[in-house]
C-alpha cells in the first residue's frame, strides 16, 4: 500500500510569494504605461497562473488586454519574475515543522501549482524545502492545469500516491474545486490569496496556522488509515 500523501499549492499556501510576484507585475504594467497595483490586492491578482494575472492587473487599470498583448507580456513577466524568485518569497511560519511531523508518521509530500513547474522547483530548492516533495508538479506540468482535477490526479501519480490516500491543501476556489473534481479531501488555509475568505469556498477543513494541520487530517478520519500504512 503507498504511504499517504498530502498535496499542496504553493504559492498564498506553503510559501509568501506575495511581493516578489507583484514587484514582476509592476514592472511590466509601469513597462506599458498602466499604473502599479498594491500588495493588498494579492488576493485577487494571485492564484490563476501568469496570464491570468497580468489580465487581472490590466484590468485593475480599467483595460482589458488582447491575446497579442498576453502572448507578447508573458515571456517578459517570467523573466522579470525568474530575475527575483526568491528575493522577499519565504515559507509560512511552521511550515518545516508541519512537514518534519508527518513524515515522522509515514506521510509523503507533492506540490500542485499554476506556476510554471521549472520555477517551481527552483523556488523550493533555494528555500531548502526540495528534499521533502516526492513531486512538484507546475501549470505547465500535464495538459491541463486546477481547476481541472487531472492536475492534482497527475500530481498524484508522479508522486507514487494513491487518490482515496491523498489529501489537498490550498488557499483558492481553485485548490478546492480541483480537488473535488479529483475526488479527494480538500483542506483550506486562511492566510493565502484570496478575494474571498477560503471557507465560503467549502472545503472540508480550514485551518489558520499549519500547526493546526495534523488534527484537521485527523478529523477528516487520515490518521488511521496513515497508521495503517
Amino acid at each position: 500500500m503507498s504511504a499517504p500523501l498530502l498535496v499542496f499549492d504553493l504559492d498564498g499556501t506553503l510559501v509568501d510569494t506575495a511581493a516578489d510576484l507583484i514587484g514582476a507585475l509592476n514592472r511590466v504594467l509601469t513597462g506599458e504605461g498602466l499604473g502599479a497595483v498594491k500588495i493588498e490586492n494579492a488576493g485577487a491578482l494571485i492564484g490563476a497562473g501568469a496570464r491570468a494575472m497580468l489580465t487581472r492587473g490590466f484590468r485593475m487599470n480599467g483595460r482589458e488586454p488582447d491575446a497579442a498583448d498576453l502572448d507578447r507580456l508573458f515571456p517578459v513577466f517570467l523573466a522579470l519574475y525568474a530575475a527575483d524568485l526568491v528575493t522577499e518569497s519565504r515559507p509560512y511560519p511552521g511550515v518545516t515543522a508541519m512537514l518534519a511531523r508527518f513524515a515522522a508518521a509515514g506521510w509523503r509530500f507533492a506540490i500542485c501549482t499554476n506556476k510554471p513547474e521549472a520555477l517551481s522547483v527552483r523556488m523550493i530548492e533555494a528555500l531548502g524545502l526540495s528534499a521533502h516533495f516526492a513531486a512538484i508538479c507546475g501549470g505547465d506540468t500535464f495538459a491541463v492545469r486546477k481547476p481541472d482535477g487531472a492536475h492534482v490526479l497527475g500530481t498524484i501519480a508522479r508522486a507514487g500516491g494513491d487518490a482515496a490516500r491523498a489529501i489537498m491543501i490550498g488557499d483558492s476556489l481553485n485548490d478546492v474545486a480541483a480537488a473535488r473534481a479529483a475526488g479527494i479531501p480538500v483542506i483550506g488555509v486562511s492566510w493565502g490569496y484570496t478575494d474571498a475568505p477560503v471557507a465560503s469556498y467549502q472545503p472540508d477543513a480550514v485551518i489558520d496556522d499549519f500547526a493546526d494541520l495534523w488534527d484537521a487530517v485527523a478529523a477528516l478520519g487520515a490518521a488511521a488509515s496513515a497508521a495503517e500504512g
